[in-house]
C-alpha cells in the first residue's frame, strides 16, 4: 500500500468510527444526554480524521497502527465530551486503557516486543501517579477525570519510550496552563469555573507522539 493510500485509508477509518461512535455512545451513556449536533459531530469526526491520518503518516504500516487509530477516535470523542460537558466519563476512559492495552500487546507479538509492553505499563502508573498527586494537591486544578485520563496516555507514551512520557507528560501541564490563560482573557478576566483539561492532555500527549522520535 502507497503511503498516500494508507494516510487516506487511515482517515477514513477513523472518521467514520468517529460517527459510529456518536451513536454507540449515545446508547452506552445515555446520562450524557441527546446525541450531539450534525455540525459537532461532523466537527469530531474531521478532527478524529485528521488525527488518524497522521498517526499514519507517523507509524506507516506497522502491527501497533490499530492502537492508535483507536486512540486518535477516542481522543476526539473524549474531547468533545470534556469541552462541552466538563466530564471524562469513565467507561470511555477505562475502555481507552484497556483496548488500548489490548491492541499494543496484540502488535508487539510478533515481535516479541515486550520491552516495550513492560514500558507501558510502567508509564501508565508513573503518569496516573503523577497526576495523582497534583491533583490531590490542588484538586481545582486537576480532577480526578484528568488524573484517570493520565492512565491510558501514560501507556501510550510510555510504549513509544520514557522521554515521550516525560515529555508529554510536562506537556500537559503547559498546554492546560495556556488553555486556562486564554479562557481569562476570552473571559475579560473572570475566572472560569472549571476547565476541560482533557484536551490539552490529548493534545500534548499526541503531540509528543508525532513529533519524538
Amino acid at each position: 500500500m502507497t503511503e498516500l493510500l494508507l494516510l487516506a485509508v487511515a482517515g477514513l477509518a477513523g472518521g467514520v468510527s468517529s460517527l459510529l461512535a456518536d451513536l454507540a455512545i449515545h446508547r452506552w451513556l445515555p446520562r450524557l444526554g441527546a446525541i450531539p449536533p450534525l455540525g459537532i459531530r461532523f466537527t469530531t469526526a474531521a478532527a478524529a480524521l485528521a488525527l488518524s491520518a497522521l498517526f499514519a503518516w507517523r507509524f506507516g504500516s506497522s502491527p501497533e497502527l490499530p492502537a492508535f487509530l483507536f486512540l486518535a477516535v477516542l481522543a476526539a470523542q473524549l474531547s468533545r465530551i470534556d469541552i462541552s460537558l466538563h466530564l471524562l466519563p469513565n467507561p470511555l476512559v477505562v475502555l481507552l486503557l484497556g483496548a488500548g492495552l489490548v491492541l499494543l500487546v496484540l502488535s508487539s507479538a510478533p515481535g516479541q516486543d515486550w520491552g516495550a509492553l513492560l514500558r507501558a505499563g510502567a508509564g501508565g502508573v508513573t503518569l496516573f501517579a503523577a497526576y495523582l498527586v497534583l491533583g490531590l494537591i490542588s484538586p481545582r486544578g486537576i480532577g480526578m477525570g484528568d488524573v484517570k485520563l493520565a492512565a491510558p496516555l501514560g501507556v501510550y507514551l510510555g510504549y513509544l519510550g520514557w522521554k515521550h512520557v516525560l515529555y508529554g507528560g510536562l506537556l500537559g501541564f503547559v498546554v492546560g496552563g495556556l488553555s486556562t490563560v486564554l479562557l481569562l482573557l476570552l473571559r475579560r478576566g473572570n475566572t472560569p469555573k472549571e476547565t476541560p483539561h482533557g484536551p490539552p492532555m490529548f493534545a500534548a500527549a499526541i503531540g509528543t507522539m508525532l513529533l519524538l522520535a
